[in-house]
């Protein structure tokens, strides 16, 4: 079985759950790195704004800081996502085994003539 670090998993789905932060890993998505002025251009809010965004990414592992001179720049992390994913796919299995088996069963009923309409097989 496998064993999920909860604090690590709970700041990725917290950092995960605001649509400003998204959106700035999906710029980051395909650039080695970006920095934080050409992060920030796209979106309607102050520097000091974003910069906080980006500092809830970093807490939770999902991007890195560098600075040269006067610019930091920033990139993606994708481990911390992986190990959400891991634990997200628990639960799509356990789902798609229950959604599977109803499926078995209406059709089942189906075939020996008892599914319609109600779930005991009369009418309306």
């Amino acid at each position: 079985m496998v064993k999920f670090q909860g604090a690590q998993l709970d700041r990725t789905f917290s950092a995960l759950s605001d649509p400003t932060r998204r959106a700035l890993l999906a710029r980051l998505e395909g650039e080695d790195a970006l920095s934080v002025s050409e992060l920030a251009q796209p979106f309607a809010m102050s520097l000091p704004a974003v910069m906080k965004h980006l500092d809830v990414l970093s807490d939770a592992g999902l991007i890195s800081r560098t600075k040269t001179g006067r610019t930091v720049s920033c990139r993606l992390n994708a481990d911390p996502m992986e190990e959400a994913m891991g634990w997200l796919a628990r639960y799509q299995r356990f789902w798609t085994q229950r959604l599977d088996a109803l499926e078995a069963m209406l059709n089942e009923r189906r075939r020996l003539g008892g599914g319609h309409g109600t779930p005991e097989g009369g009418g309306a």
